[in-house]
């Protein structure tokens, strides 16, 4: 299925948004209540709850996602990406990854990008966010992990600039 090329500049800009990049990020960006919590026990344990309950079913219990996931569905859907090494999870500072997961990825995308994932806004705390995301790094290889670290330090370094008006 091609992409419109309306779709196809949601898309670009969702890249450049999700890479800290653009001044779209900047924009939406809001102040996330805590930072991801990987190496914190209690804090994975109950990530690890909140994914089963609420992840799992489409994100799969191994983390490894829906087959396919890079490829649109007829309904012009994306199949649930992995969450483990393999997928693109990674690649995005925390902060987006929390305001995908409280706010949806229209959030970023704009409200007519076709998505599955539900917006987590009142069924989900800050705090169960931060959860479950911080349960998902922590399942990360050391390298991915450590890549992960450098674009969260990269990503807070440009809020710290652009807050203070550079």
């Amino acid at each position: 299925m091609a992409l419109s090329p309306k779709q196809s500049l949601i898309g670009v800009g969702v890249l450049i948004a999700a890479m800290g990049g653009g001044s779209l990020l900047l924009r939406q960006q809001l102040e996330t209540p805590s930072v991801l919590k990987p190496g914190d026990a209690r804090v994975v344990a109950q990530g690890l709850k909140v994914y089963q309950a609420q992840c799992a079913q489409c994100h799969g219990a191994d983390l490894k996602g829906e087959p396919n996931w890079q490829k649109r569905l007829p309904d012009g859907r994306l199949p649930a990406p992995p969450h483990d090494e393999s997928g693109h999870t990674w690649h995005h500072p925390g902060e987006v990854l929390f305001n995908i997961t409280k706010y949806g990825p229209q959030h970023y995308a704009g409200a007519d990008y076709a998505s599955a994932m539900p917006k987590y806004e009142g069924v989900l705390s800050d705090d169960d966010i931060i959860a479950v995301l911080s349960y998902i790094k922590s399942t990360w290889p050391p390298r991915i992990k450590g890549t992960h670290n450098k674009i969260e330090e990269d990503a807070a370094a440009k809020a710290a600039q652009q807050r203070q008006g550079g």
